[in-house]
């Protein structure tokens, strides 16, 4: 992966969202309140279909099918089965629990899996001849990153183990009969909470191995070291012979200070030794065995400190020896290797000009595309595609487009064009629905002529002749890309009657490591030119009213909504949600401060306080006269509401129109909870209308 591709969105109450208004000039000009067109509440109606696994001779396959529980205001997961040629589409699962990762064992008689619905997460196994599950844990902590043995006997897995906490004085404990508030929580890490996560416990995450029969549970290693990926990642490989592990993880002293220094390790399932197959200072992540167990396909990079670098896939020998660059003529951040059953070659995901493909990659580096169009979750960011292969080269991708979401889509090596949609869990719901359409667009930015890649979605019942307000929506990351991917919040946002204009400006990934890197030390900058020249572009089109220009974006594209404001007041009003608006506070306080750190500034803000400053949307505050909402959960450690905070009350000494709306329980991304997502839609909305002048 590049150095990050966004700031890791998260996934009870209600916040009560704001009257459901849609602008004059969208209602004269577009049917957005009839029942034919996607309404907030269809957050709870759309589904979506994930981790598409498909069986060992290629014939059925068993994925998650994700929707919204209306009345626990929770995203809930069954498991689905399916025919390879769409037949006989029937649930394994059901109710309104989270079941998810199923992985075929390799005889493919059973499936394990990971559920909830006994109250906390576990692994269960399921015989799909007869029906037969069987929980075969019962563990603490959730487990991930389940893998079957070569074998069929055992299954491996993640699972995080604590250790006593952190004490400095020895606090007495309260008499008999009192009741006493909470003691104290000490940090004396680097890292010491994580967003989605909160407060992190002292333990650190630890491979285990259980038999597919639940007997037989052991730790197989040990240590204060966290046995994962880079951000919690598992991917556990055995070897052919079931005696060793290989995995990704950073196994250093000083992981929370270089924390993409990433090695490809094994780990003997008998005695728990483990050594490190590579070293260099970079990633080296998603290791993939080969059949014959002779090889290791990798994922990494030498790390620079920049902003951005492309992930290559790399090959070495079993024991290390002979690591090569296979694609170092590529210039695209390859993904997931995993290799062919033959052991001719690997199979990888990658992002190209905002569409994620499917590939075969020959030992030799020779590119073979399979499929395109891969996405998973309900949005327009890239790098959500998942596959599976059979052993006889069928395979099984998620797969989405601008009116399609996610969905199940399957293919052969032998006939790569041939892809087919084996399921479209929206289907029926969509056949009553209108959607918006949308169009590709290419322009010159008006800073230096680069060529930038958007996209336009039009209102349902779209008519040209007629003017339209129009929606800038930004996408975070920064280094992330926007493409033609079913999206639910725009889709509603075109339903109210907007013209949603989203693009790929400098910095994007996708488009080669030259073109992200144009933001390395200069984030943000002349990413509002970009910005800037696609709307103008749409505005030429003749469809859009000028004097109605509305502007959002989450994460880093809150920077950028509160950095076009900052320098232009040709939109009506802005909505910056979980952004940072002042990069000093920000790297000492969100939960990685190395990113900003190493990668993002050439060092800490005490030495570099200029360039911090120069780059923070608060520096130039004072310039601006647009009406300015912010909108951050209150569980955001990636970017914590003090950052919005900052704004809010600079906006609010200036007497500028602005609201600063708090969203409970919420990490980064304001999705943990559905009627959240509800809210961020509406309160979008009726922020613009309060101010469209209508």
């Amino acid at each position: 992966m590049s150095t990050i591709r966004r700031w890791l969105p998260g996934l009870v109450g209600w916040v009560a969202p704001t009257l459901f208004l849609l602008p004059a000039s969208a209602q004269q000009a577009t049917k957005a309140g009839s029942s034919d067109t996607l309404q907030p509440m269809d957050v709870f109606h759309i589904q979506y279909d994930a981790d598409p696994q498909i069986s060992p001779d290629g014939t059925k396959i068993v994925y998650e099918r994700h929707f919204g529980d209306i009345f626990a205001d929770r995203w809930r997961s069954n498991l689905w089965i399916v025919n390879f040629d769409g037949s006989d589409d029937s649930p394994l699962t059901t109710g309104n629990f989270g079941d998810e990762s199923p992985r075929w064992s390799p005889d493919g008689t059973r499936i394990a899996y990971i559920s909830d619905r006994d109250g906390h997460p576990q692994i269960y196994v399921r015989w799909m001849a007869t029906g037969q599950t069987a929980k075969i844990t019962n563990l603490p902590k959730p487990p991930a990153g389940i893998s079957w043995s070569p074998d069929g006997h055992q299954i491996a897995f993640t699972n995080f183990v604590p250790t006593a906490p952190t004490v400095l004085a020895h606090l007495p404990t309260a008499p008999a009969g009192a009741k006493w508030e909470p003691p104290p929580i000490l940090a004396d890490k680097l890292i010491w909470r994580f967003n989605g996560r909160g407060l992190i416990p002292n333990g650190h995450t630890q491979i285990f191995v259980v038999g597919a029969d639940g007997t037989g549970l052991h730790q197989v290693s040990h240590g204060d070291y966290n046995f994962t990926g880079s951000f919690g990642a598992n991917q556990l490989n055995w070897t052919p012979d079931g005696r060793d592990l290989i995995f990704s993880a950073n196994l250093r002293p000083d992981a929370d200070y270089e924390m993409f220094n990433t090695e490809v390790y094994e780990i003997s399932v008998a005695t728990g030794q483990w050594k490190a197959l590579t070293n260099r200072l970079g990633p080296d992540n998603a290791p993939a065995i080969s059949p014959d167990g002779t090889k290791i396909a990798y994922t990494g990079y030498d790390d620079k400190y920049q902003g951005h670098q492309t992930t290559h896939l790399y090959i070495m020998n079993r024991d290390g020896s002979g690591s090569h660059v296979v694609t170092a003529d590529f210039d695209r951040d390859v993904e997931a290797p995993r290799w062919a059953a033959d052991g001719s070659g690997v199979y990888v995901t990658y992002d190209s000009r905002g569409d994620t493909k499917f590939a075969f990659i020959s030992a030799s580096g020779q590119r073979k595309l399979l499929a395109q169009h891969l996405g998973t979750r309900d949005t327009t960011y890239g790098s959500g595609g998942t596959f599976s292969i059979a052993r006889d080269g069928h395979f099984a991708v998620a797969y989405t487009m601008i009116d399609l979401p996610g969905s199940i889509a399957v293919g052969s090596q032998a006939q790569p064009d041939e892809v087919k949609i084996a399921d479209n869990p929206n289907r029926e719901f969509l056949a009553h629905k209108t959607l918006g359409r949308g169009q590709e667009f290419t322009f010159k930015s008006s800073y230096d002529q680069q060529e930038i890649q958007g996209w336009i979605i039009t209102p349902p019942h779209f008519d040209p002749s007629h003017k339209y307000p129009l929606f800038l929506h930004i996408h975070g990351g920064p280094f992330a890309n926007y493409g033609d991917r079913f999206d639910t919040e725009k889709q509603v946002w075109a339903a109210a009657g907007y013209v949603v204009v989203y693009v790929n400006p400098r910095g994007s990934t996708s488009y080669g490591e030259k073109f992200a890197n144009l933001i390395h030390h200069a984030y943000p900058g002349h990413d509002f030119e970009d910005l800037n020249t696609g709307v103008s572009t749409v505005i030429a089109k003749g469809y859009i009213d000028p004097n109605q220009l509305y502007v959002a974006g989450g994460s880093g594209g809150g920077v950028l909504t509160c950095w076009v404001v900052d320098h232009t007041t040709r939109f009506r009003a802005a909505m910056s949600m979980y952004p940072v608006i002042n990069w000093y506070s920000w790297v000492l306080d969100a939960d990685i401060p190395i990113l900003g750190s190493k990668y993002w500034f050439p060092g800490p803000p005490w030495e570099y306080w200029q360039q911090y400053m120069e780059r923070s949307p608060i520096n130039m505050v004072g310039k601006v006269e647009t009406p300015t909402a912010l909108m951050t959960g209150l569980e955001d450690y990636r970017t914590p509401i003090s950052e919005a905070e900052q704004f809010y009350e600079a906006l609010k000494l200036r007497k500028i129109d602005t609201m600063l709306i708090q969203v409970p329980g919420e990490p980064h991304g304001l999705e943990r909870y559905p009627s959240h997502m509800v809210a961020k839609i509406m309160e979008t909305l009726a922020w613009f209308e309060k101010h469209s002048g209508h």
